[in-house]
């Protein structure tokens, strides 16, 4: 009776196409902010990485702490930038927040030009603290302007775009490198920003904020935000996943150069075309899944695209052979979309429009703060393990972040029941 019930409440949602897609003002305006951002952002990330090594000889530690510069300040500043995002109108935040980027960038490619290369980590440090108060208030005006037929809908064109830049991105930034240096690659990220932040001012106005019989302080509105997840099962164990999906990937994303370098015995810059594969295959994966996507249960495409991962991961750091090295991050690569689509469908779907900030602002830190701490680690492990035992670690982590999902199958109910069961 049940499924039953759930087969025709699928059934009655309304149907949509790609063209209501676009001719959502909010949709259109975002992803083309997105283009600019991404450019900006992978130049900066290989120009940067070539950099670092270039000047400390290949350094591990040093390559390891370019990670720890990019995601610990979104475990230090995410919750609080989640809850300034409630309070604040987002299309103001979101723009303010491109402008001190690009004003930030600007300053330290003057450091660069009188020889303090160091301040090259200032770059990425000032940028990934603004986008703590930025990405949740564009989480926002998704779950205020587009309609929840549409959303699962939009995170896939929005996972699309970054998939076209794992394949574009390493190879811009390493030409922008290796032909103009990296004072020209600090610039043009500054660039990126400021024209993302002229895009962003196409956004619909912001709304008067309502205004409460009680006012509030932060401190209390951070506590609502704790209570609100602790009281919903889905969001909970969604952060157990997070946790561990964190801990998994800190360990690999620092040292995936040097699968290149070493087990492979190939240069750094071949990087490039894993990454090439990756992207690839998550254009593949996300056409594939464009036309299924919008009844396609966030859950079972989370749990898919994990397990699927942790087999990936662990032939990469099994593999000597580049063919075998390239079909394992083409694998990871395919299935990637399930995993955004699937995190970003279930916070939305579980969180009222009021707690979107907070809710961000709660489970990214346990995904990042994870992800921080094995970065940090991850450098000096690799004076101790071999990359072999470090990606079978992160295999088994992945493992668990299922494990902690899979009650939830049990509960799965439809998008409305859901939003009904946490009223």
């Amino acid at each position: 009776m049940e499924n039953n019930q759930m087969k025709h409440e699928e059934n009655s949602l309304p149907k949509v196409s790609m063209m209501d897609l676009f001719h959502n003002r909010v949709v259109r305006t975002i992803l083309l902010s997105a283009l600019f951002l991404q450019i900006g952002i992978w130049v900066r990330n290989y120009s940067i990485l070539l950099y670092v090594m270039e000047k400390t000889n290949e350094d591990p530690v040093a390559v390891s702490l370019i990670s720890v510069a990019e995601f610990a300040p979104i475990f230090l500043f995410s919750f609080i930038g989640g809850t300034f995002a409630d309070r604040w109108r987002p299309k103001l935040t979101m723009v303010w927040c491109d402008v001190l980027s690009a004003v930030s960038i600007f300053v330290v490619l003057l450091a660069l030009v009188f020889g303090g290369w160091k301040a090259i980590f200032f770059a990425t440090l000032v940028s990934s603290i603004l986008s703590q108060f930025s990405q949740p208030a564009g989480m926002k005006l998704f779950k205020l302007h587009v309609p929840e037929a549409l959303i699962q809908m939009g995170m896939s064109m929005y996972q699309t775009l970054f998939a076209l830049f794992m394949i574009l991105g390493p190879v811009l930034g390493t030409f922008v490198y290796q032909h103009y240096g990296i004072n020209t690659a600090i610039g043009i990220m500054g660039v990126a920003f400021l024209l993302s932040a002229a895009v962003l001012v196409m956004l619909p106005p912001d709304h008067e904020p309502e205004k409460k019989e009680e006012a509030t302080s932060i401190w209390q509105e951070m506590k609502a935000g704790f209570r609100y997840v602790l009281d919903n099962q889905a969001l909970t164990r969604l952060g157990g996943c997070f946790a561990a999906a964190g801990f998994a990937i800190g360990f690999t994303q620092p040292l995936a150069i040097f699968l290149v370098t070493e087990r492979l015995g190939l240069p750094k810059e071949q990087l490039q075309w894993l990454m090439a594969a990756h992207g690839i295959a998550m254009i593949v994966g996300g056409g594939l899944l464009m036309g299924l996507v919008k009844n396609a249960n966030p859950l079972k495409l989370l749990i898919f695209g994990m397990a699927v991962s942790s087999c990936g991961i662990f032939i990469m750091g099994l593999s000597t052979e580049m063919w075998l090295t390239l079909a394992a991050e083409f694998l990871v690569g395919l299935v990637m979309p399930c995993v955004h689509i699937g995190i970003n469908t279930m916070i939305l779907q579980n969180t009222e429009a009021a707690f979107v900030g907070r809710v961000n602002g709660i489970l990214n830190p346990l995904f990042m703060g994870a992800m921080v701490l094995t970065m940090a680690l991850a450098g000096k492990l690799k004076e101790v393990f071999s990359l072999v035992s470090i990606f079978g670690v992160s295999t088994v982590l992945f493992v668990l972040g299922i494990i902690v999902l899979v009650p939830l199958l049990k509960r799965t109910v439809s998008p409305q029941r859901m939003a009904e069961g946490n009223e």
